[in-house]
Formats: C-alpha cells, sequence, structure tokens
C-alpha cells in the first residue's frame, strides 16, 4: 500500500465487528488475505533506546515472516503518518537469534488474527486482538483515508492515531491491570470498551 515508505492510517475501536465486515462486503470490498493469524516480536536496545525516539523494530510471522522498521510519527498529520520498512525473511527463528546477537531483546509479544479488505484505493483490515476488535484504514492520504470512513459510517472523532501497544498501555493504566504481552492467554476472551482505551464509540 506505501511503495514510497510512509505509511498512512488510522485505527477505530468496533463493538460489533461482524456487521462492519457486512458493511465492506456489501461496498464491493475485496478480501485479499482470508483472516490470518500474526504473531509478533518488538525488539529494542536493553536501554529502550528505539522505544523513547518513537522507533519500531518487529518480527512478524502470518503466512510469510516479515522484518519492520518504522521511524517516528508526524505529530502534525491528521492520520498516522511515518516512515515503513519492510523486507521478507525467509527463517523467523534464525532472524530473531541475530537481532539478539546485535544486541536487541524482545520486550513485548503481541498477536492477533487479521482479515485484509481493499476498498477504492485503500486497504481496510479488520482486526481481533486479545483485548478487543479493531479496522484500520490506509491509504495515500488522509483524504483518502476519512472519504473511506464515511462510506463505512464510521464516526471520524472517533479514530486514533495510536499504535496497539500504545493503546494497550493506555488500558494497562486505566483498569491496572497486570499482563505483560498481549497474548490471547493472557486476556482469556476479557474484552473492553472504547472508554478503557481513551476511546469513543466509532460506529454511527
Amino acid at each position: 500500500m506505501h511503495r514510497n515508505h510512509e505509511e498512512k492510517e488510522v485505527k477505530f475501536y468496533l463493538s460489533d465487528l461482524p456487521s462492519l465486515e457486512k458493511r465492506l462486503r456489501a461496498l464491493g470490498a475485496e478480501c485479499i488475505q482470508p483472516r490470518t493469524h500474526e504473531f509478533n516480536l518488538r525488539f529494542d536496545t536493553p536501554q529502550r533506546k528505539l522505544s523513547q525516539s518513537s522507533q519500531v523494530l518487529r518480527l512478524r510471522k502470518d503466512v510469510h515472516s516479515l522484518l519492520t522498521y518504522k521511524g517516528p510519527a508526524d505529530p502534525n498529520s491528521e492520520v498516522a503518518a511515518r516512515r515503513e520498512l519492510e523486507v521478507g525473511v525467509s527463517n523467523f527463528e534464525e532472524t530473531r537469534v541475530i537481532l539478539e546477537a546485535l544486541g536487541y531483546r524482545v520486550f513485548i509479544q503481541y498477536e492477533k488474527y487479521r482479515t485484509t479488505y481493499h476498498l477504492g484505493k485503500t486497504e481496510v483490515v479488520l482486526d481481533e486482538m486479545p483485548f478487543g476488535n479493531f479496522m484500520e484504514i490506509e491509504g495515500p492520504d488522509s483524504t483518502t483515508i476519512k472519504k473511506t470512513a464515511e462510506k463505512l459510517k464510521l464516526n471520524w472523532q472517533a479514530h486514533s492515531k495510536l499504535s496497539y501497544l500504545a493503546l494497550f498501555e493506555i488500558l494497562r493504566m486505566n483498569l491496572k491491570l497486570t499482563v505483560k504481552n498481549i497474548l490471547f492467554k493472557e486476556f482469556n476472551q476479557n474484552k473492553y470498551s472504547a472508554k478503557d482505551f481513551g476511546l469513543i464509540a466509532s460506529e454511527i
């Protein structure tokens, strides 16, 4: 979606994912990746230098394995906009060993089920996180992303530019949770409201 190495996207908390998926299909969205399990490792230095400078180093495994770097987000953008570089890797575990040999350490693990659609000039993903369901809309610019949100009857004021890890930290703080990773076994099917993440309802 972002051949110019810049990712532009927003998130919406979903209280009714099946209804939004029906709405997507009714609009003619094409499913380009059926529901797929994703497992992610976030790396950082022992001093958390990457996090302190708002950079991301992630190793992901789904149908493929990907190593991703993300730069700091543009604070002036209406959507989450940041540089993103990705490369496919042939061996997930060996790549992890290489990163650890270079001094990086896994500081959090997270997983989700993701279904990916293509609608117009945007990519729309439905994410089933251990703590709730979300939609991400990614596109070439904020105007295009906003138009897709309007087509889906989503409240634009409810969009979030935060990462899942940032939302996780807000949830942990608000509810005083002790879980360390975003894994289904740790959340035990507990689901939370938009308010728990500091968000508002997105469905109109």
